[in-house]
């Protein structure tokens, strides 16, 4: 016996029954209507979560100025409380896309920690979505069209439906009977996913009535495929994950030659895994970057510039530098306090252990030139010292050099360059954390 919607909506939201909240993203269109429809009839006879709908009001369109009003006679009528938020669509090449960013953007600012946002995508959505992004050359994650669950802020959203065809909604729908939202923009060919929806569908459905239905099956093995690609880049990851010399250093980073070693095609899976948080990821054609950054010679300093930041190799590491790593200032900054933590700007925080040197004192950065006076080494070039130690060389235009009047007494988190013999002090330099940009 086939399963009821109910039971296959309870059967996929099993796993959240305990969530705090279930908030449901309510267009106020067939889909959505259908959903919450469901969840709220559920409610009556089984214990679920509170139950909340959010609408999204765009205003994009003069007709979506009424749906507010619609949104709320439903949810009045089935007792659930609504919340409509408004937003502000960045305007760009995608309409479409902008729109569906900041919807989701707003989803992920009021799902609460473990709460679910549910939204009401169904198998034609799916077998929509992996045609269009099989237009685009997806790869395999992007062929794996929507996944059933993912994390949202610190929630999850869930997609209970995808296996669900329109036709078993629009079925429901009037059985029960509902009345729903005409989007207007939904018959306009001019967006992608309406041009596929009303004329490419069709024409398939009519050569082979299943076409949905198998496009959608395959989206799931694609989606599958991409786990086992994922797990394992985990494998091929943890191989890379050796500690770099430079331990104080933030920033992310990987051991070059476990990664060399692999073929090409698992080069960029590790690769695209690793980047995927960091930034958005270079099509096929700009991978030559990667051959290019990897292939230098060993004494070069080469980097890979990506659409979020740089990735750089260094004594066998490779680096990521976010492009915020650029936006710090590199003036002299005085230090009258040196008992207290010195803030700098861009640049993190300085503090000493021990008893600091008396003041004033000030922080400057490399320009070139710099000669230190060790004990027992006499004056040095600080290049060759910093050589020495090994600093990368990104990170030497902004790591701090501490001053006594023209005096170059000590370059922060290297204390074996300062030039007063056991020093009863250390300089420790924080740099900027990760939530200030640095990953």
């Amino acid at each position: 016996m086939k399963p009821t919607l109910t039971a296959k909506l309870l059967q996929t939201l099993a796993p959240w029954r305990n969530a705090p909240a279930w908030h449901v993203a309510f267009s106020g269109g067939l889909d959505s209507t259908v959903l919450l429809h469901l969840l709220a009839t559920l409610a009556k006879s089984d214990k679920l979560p509170p139950l909340r709908a959010l609408h999204v009001h765009h205003g994009l369109q003069a007709a979506a100025d009424a749906w507010p009003a619609h949104c709320q006679a439903v949810c009045d009528a089935l007792s659930v409380p609504l919340q409509v938020i408004r937003v502000q669509v960045q305007p760009g090449a995608s309409l479409e896309r902008a729109a569906r960013e900041a919807r989701y953007q707003a989803f992920a600012e009021v799902t609460g920690a473990g709460e679910l946002l549910i939204t009401g995508q169904h198998r034609d959505d799916q077998a929509e979505t992996l045609l269009f992004r099989l237009l685009r050359g997806a790869g395999v994650r992007g062929l794996g069209a929507m996944p059933a669950q993912r994390p949202l802020a610190d929630g999850y959203l869930v997609r209970p439906l995808l296996d669900v065809s329109r036709a078993e909604l629009e079925t429901y729908a009037r059985e029960q009977p509902l009345t729903w939202i005409e989007d207007p923009s939904n018959a306009d060919p001019r967006f992608s996913r309406n041009y596929l929806r009303h004329h490419v569908f069709p024409l398939l459905a009519q050569r082979w009535p299943q076409a949905v239905t198998t496009m959608a099956r395959s989206a799931e093995h694609l989606h599958e495929a991409q786990g086992l690609l994922d797990e394992l880049a985990q494998m091929d990851l943890l191989a890379a994950s050796q500690a770099p010399a430079v331990a104080w250093l933030p920033l992310p980073s990987l051991a070059l030659e476990p990664l060399a070693t692999l073929s090409e095609a698992r080069q960029r899976n590790a690769l695209r895994h690793w980047l995927a948080p960091l930034t958005r990821l270079p099509d096929s054609e700009h991978w030559v970057g990667w051959s290019t950054l990897r292939d230098a010679k060993e004494d070069a300093q080469p980097l890979w510039r990506l659409a979020d930041g740089q990735l750089h190799r260094c004594a066998g590491h490779l680096w990521w530098l976010p492009a915020s790593w650029s936006e710090f200032s590199d003036a002299p900054v005085s230090w009258s306090h040196p008992q207290n933590p010195l803030q700098l700007p861009g640049n993190g925080h300085l503090q000493f252990s021990g008893n600091g040197p008396d003041g004033p004192l000030s922080i400057r950065y490399r320009q070139g030139g710099e000669i230190m006076e060790l004990p027992g080494r006499g004056r040095r070039d600080l290049k060759r010292l910093l050589n020495e130690s090994a600093v990368p060389g990104f990170i030497r235009g902004r790591l701090p050099l501490l001053y006594q009047g023209q005096q170059l007494l000590a370059v922060a988190n290297l204390p074996g360059l300062a030039a007063v013999g056991h020093a009863p002090w250390q300089l420790h330099w924080m740099p900027p954390t990760c939530d200030q940009g640095l990953s």
